[in-house]
């Protein structure tokens, strides 16, 4: 393992830390500015992501969305490759997915272009640390290259962490939600 791969398994480890202690103080609501903020983007499609272990749930917020348009949930197809997105609305019928996140019985494929991300820490700047995966990377760079995508993060304000381990292939946020307020990042 090389060195920036040893330090990203350490900001994991911290990130993780902070997000388990984030959930546990939570309160509810936290997703008032995430809605708050998608109320201007009505109908376009997104896609958002089932919340497993400690992460902060997007769920009311796209029951919200999927009343005006398409809102579907990633779904990954194999290792190494881009995700897909799947439509998902409050009542679809879900089965398990990899990494133990839900995904619907029923494929219905569409590329979003709001994209609510996960993570496991962010900074300022529109850095994001995620699992480790690419995942997100490789599918935002991938839609980016097609038409204007908003990459939104959604995290508690615990989980900001400054200094990120970030690469050239990291894709950056657009924004970042948390329970606490919206954050424009400010590109360096």
């Amino acid at each position: 393992m090389n060195d920036l791969a040893q330090i990203k398994v350490a900001a994991r480890k911290a990130g993780f830390a902070r997000r388990k202690v984030a959930f546990g103080e939570q309160s509810g609501g936290a997703a008032g500015h995430l809605s708050a903020l998608l109320a201007g983007y009505r109908g376009v499609p997104m896609s958002g992501y089932m919340p497993i272990r400690t992460e902060i749930d997007p769920l009311p917020t796209m029951a919200e969305a999927a009343a005006y348009g398409h809102v579907g949930v990633p779904v990954i197809v194999e290792a190494d490759h881009p995700l897909l997105f799947s439509r998902w609305e409050p009542d679809a019928e879900m089965k398990d997915g990899p990494f133990g996140a839900r995904i619907p019985v029923l494929d219905d494929f569409f590329e979003p272009e709001i994209v609510i991300v996960p993570l496991v820490a962010f900074g300022r700047d529109g850095g994001r640390l995620g699992y480790g995966g690419g995942f997100y990377d490789r599918t935002l760079e991938i839609l980016r290259a097609k038409r204007a995508t908003l990459a939104i993060g959604f995290a508690f304000s615990g989980q900001e962490a400054a200094g990120l381990p970030l690469e050239p292939t990291d894709q950056p946020l657009d924004m970042i939600v948390t329970e606490t307020g919206i954050i424009t990042p400010k590109r360096m």
